[in-house]
Parts: C-alpha cells; structure tokens; sequence
C-alpha cells in the first residue's frame, strides 16, 4: 500500500511505458545535465533511477551558462517515451534550441542515439501504429497531429497534417502535454489543462475510431487530493501485466516542484475512466512483478569515495544533476572530496558553473555538508543552497584578510508564477568573521502544505546555529522547477580559487 502522491519530489511532465514486467517513466529535467532522467518501477509505486538520457544537449553557450547566457526555464520539456520493435525511443522539444530531439537505444541505460525532427513540436507524444506509420501529437490550445516520414526525421511529404483539439471558450491553459495512444483499436490523445476562470488543472482525454476521424471527449479528472486547489493531470497512461490501467500524472505542490500521481483508470464503453467517484484515492495497492526487489533511493548521502572507470572517468551517483552543463575540466573527485575551481567571474549564484544539485523532498528534508575554503581566493563563495529563482544559501566568503560565513537570500515581491526577468545575486542578511576557512554548513526545508520555508546552519562547538534569515520559497516561472540543494562555489574579483565539499548528509 502507498500514500498519494507516490513520489515526493520533482519529476514533472511523466511518460510511462511497460516493457514485459518492467515500468519507464521519463520526466522533465530542463537546465540540469545530465538530462531526461529515466526511472525504473516494477509495481508503478517504488522507483528508481534507471539512467538519463543524455549528458550534454547541444553545448550552446547558454547551455554551458557562458556569456551571461542561461537556459533557466527551458531545456528539454516533457519527453514522450515509447518501445517499438525491440527499440527504446525517447522524443522531446527543448526550448531555448527551438528543435526537436529524437533518441534512440536498444537498452534502456544506452548508448543512446541523438537525432533531429525537423520543426518544433511542443509537448510532443509519439506513437508507432500498427501500419508501421508515425505520428506526433502536440501543440498547445490547438492540438496538431503531423506524420513523420519513414526515417523520424522529419514531416511525410503529403502525410497526415491536421488539428484534432481546439481549446473553446474562456481558459487559464489551453489543452496542451499531449500524450497519444492506440488502445482496442482507437486513438487516444489526453491532455492537461485549466478551462474557465479559475486556475485548476484538469486532465482531458479525446477518442477517435480513426487517424483521420474526429476526436470527441472532454474532462476525465478533476481533483486536488483535498491539497491546496491544486489539480492532478498531465501523463502517461500505463497497462500492468495483468490487464489494470493506471494514469502517471502531477500535482503542483508549492516550492518542492510538480510530483507524480499514481491514478487508477477503468474503461467504459471505450473511454477511460480516472480514479474512484471521480476522486484520486488517497491509498493505492498494486501488484509488484518483483515483490523482494530493493530499489536504489531517489536522493542519497555521499562520502565522495568514487573510483575512476578504465578511461579515468568517475561518475555520480545517478541522483547528482548539474546545473547546466559541466565543465568537466573544473571539477574533480579524490579522497573524499568534491572540488570544484572556479574559470570565469561571476556576479551571482546562478551564473556558476559545476554547481551540483539533488531533489528536495515533501514535506521536509535537510543536507548538511562540509566545505574545505583553503584555497579559496578573495570574492569567493562556497556554500550549501536551497536553489531555485528565490534562492538562499549560506556560504564561506573569502575577505581581503579573513573568512566570513554568509546568508544570503533573494527576495520576491508576490506569489506570482513570474519570476525576476532581471535575476539579482540576493541580499545579504547576515555575515560573521569564523577564525577558520574549514566549517559544516546545512539547510533544513519545510514545504508543507505550501509552508515553503528554508534555514540556515553552520556547525559550532555547542551544536547547529542558525544563520540569517528564513527564506520563503517559491516556484516560478524563472527556473519552473522545484527547488533543489545545490553545492556551489564562485568567484566574483579572480577565477582560479577552488573549495572542497566532503560528508554530505541528506536527510
């Protein structure tokens, strides 16, 4: 038995697919690399992470946060993943490039490989009939279903070019997050979105007896899980072994980001039916194919003890993502430790690069760190954060002839979805000289029911004191992500300084 929401963290946007026994869930990862995330369940309640995709995209300099350039709320969204013909294929838009990506492998966890459909295609769903004809189904407010050549690369010259879904009268968000199917013989597309006045996120689904018939349908889901008013919607719909269905969906749940929904679907008359009474239940069983398997935990501590593989290359643990692409040449592991060394000047948090983050967990989670500032050089920072678009973090700062210990927090006007355009680097709410440049820092979240609270801790000899002030968090539009803990460091006046992270403990 499982408690709703199955999974207390961000992963947004699910696509879920059985092959055999085996459960795939693809999910938004947006600016962090490596990207596209894959998780692995063989009862739809536990997972696990399976791998990512991919990780580096295109290596632009926004995607390598060069220049002043970063892709904060874009990246690749809301993937569609399909199995066909012994084949894994993964397909999604990414939208500081305007292209759309297709990959493909034979295994789940790769080498997967990367090719482009021309045109861009938003929230794309894929779907191989049974003709061995290829459709997309996307677009947001007008839903469009395009016919791919033969190749995947691009539209059919004279193929299937057509609207299915067309939004009608007052609406918050237009049908959009299409996911497309052929289920007993019909086509299905199910979409998320807010019709009326009111923001209230709704699943919908449309049913056609052909490609090239008409799409009738309407709401299937409305329910908030007695949360906030905030609706459940947008995902894949999944079949078990033995012939149950189940919608993956998300729910908005405040600063911790959209987690996943797990939705019991029967079927009457041809058309899917969500939840019991129309209402998401609160408790959920299923059946697991692996009733003794261990799953790997979604986030981990780390004592940095890694060893290099035969090409020299070490690589994290698969709850590690960067935030953005890494530069692989400024970052390092030994002993113990993680480093990272600072290649360019930076005037705020969200222009460093290397900066390693985890998924945050509802309703409370905490991570604790050590940080070596030895080789720091004066205008660095090294620290721990809750990292989001209203950041705070507590951090060493080197002085001309000391260190300090800092609490920095970036403030929001309102409750708004739209975040700062102008991103400043925070206000500085609290600094004291430490005689050392050695100090265990930590962040403690609170995100119940919207609490979306954070603090700050340095370590002393009589135990945790807190530092500055507590940060309110909040998800935006800015990074629309939730938030994460994030290790960093960064230089403001000189580059080449370096600082070390070892222990870290999330809780």
């Amino acid at each position: 038995m499982s408690i709703n929401p199955i999974l207390n963290m961000d992963f947004p946007d699910p696509d879920v697919i059985r092959v055999e026994d085996t459960y795939y869930m693809v999910s938004t990862t947006m600016h962090f690399m490596p990207g596209c995330v894959i998780l692995r369940s063989y009862d739809l309640r536990n997972w696990e992470i399976a791998g990512h995709i991919y990780d580096s995209l295109d290596g632009t300099k926004g995607q390598r946060l060069q220049d002043k350039r970063g892709i904060y709320g874009k990246g690749m969204w809301a993937a569609s993943i399909r199995y066909h013909k012994n084949k894994f294929y993964v397909c999604f838009a990414a939208n500081d490039t305007g292209k759309t990506y297709l990959y493909h492998s034979h295994t789940i966890s790769g080498n997967w490989k990367k090719q482009e459909i021309e045109g861009f295609y938003h929230d794309c769903s894929l779907l191989f009939d049974d003709d061995d004809r290829v459709y997309l189904v996307y677009g947001n407010t007008e839903i469009h279903l395009t016919e791919l050549d033969r190749n995947l690369k691009g539209p059919k010259e004279n193929g299937i070019d057509r609207i299915i879904v067309k939004e009608q009268g007052t609406y918050r968000l237009g049908y959009e997050g299409a996911h497309f199917y052929k289920i007993h013989g019909k086509y299905y597309v199910f979409l998320i979105h807010s019709s009326g006045e009111e923001w209230f996120r709704r699943e919908a689904c449309f049913v056609s007896d052909s490609i090239e018939g008409t799409f009738t349908g309407g709401d299937v889901l409305a329910d908030d899980l007695n949360y906030c008013h905030q609706g459940i919607a947008q995902g894949g719909i999944v079949d078990t072994p033995d012939g149950e269905w189940y919608g993956v969906l998300f729910q908005d749940r405040g600063a911790v980001g959209r987690i996943p929904v797990l939705v019991p679907v029967k079927w009457e008359n041809d058309f899917p039916v969500f939840g019991k009474h129309g209402r998401v239940p609160e408790r959920i069983e299923t059946k697991s194919s692996r009733p003794e398997y261990q799953y790997t935990p979604l986030f981990s501590s780390d004592d940095f003890q890694y060893l290099p593989d035969k090409n020299g290359k070490i690589s994290l643990k698969e709850v590690w993502e960067f935030n953005h692409q890494p530069d692989s040449l400024h970052w390092s592991i030994a002993d113990g430790e993680f480093r990272i060394q600072s290649d360019k000047l930076c005037t705020k948090l969200e222009e460093a690069v290397n900066t390693l983050t985890q998924r945050t967990r509802y309703p409370k989670c905490e991570a604790e760190v050590t940080i070596n500032g030895s080789d720091m050089n004066v205008g660095d920072y090294a620290g721990i954060s809750a990292f989001l678009g209203c950041f705070g973090f507590v951090a060493l700062k080197k002085e001309e002839d000391h260190m300090s210990l800092v609490m920095v927090g970036k403030q929001e006007e309102d409750e708004s979805l739209n975040g700062k355009k102008n991103w400043d680097a925070g206000t500085e709410y609290e600094k004291i000289r430490i005689p050392s440049d050695y100090v265990r820092l930590k962040v403690a979240i609170d995100f119940e029911y919207k609490k979306d609270e954070a603090e700050f801790f340095y370590e002393t000899a009589k135990g945790w004191k807190k530092i500055g002030r507590t940060q309110k968090l909040y998800f935006k539009m800015d990074h629309f992500c939730g938030c994460r803990f994030a290790l960093f460091m960064y230089s403001t006046r000189v580059t080449g300084g370096s600082a070390g992270f070892t222990n870290f403990i999330y809780t």
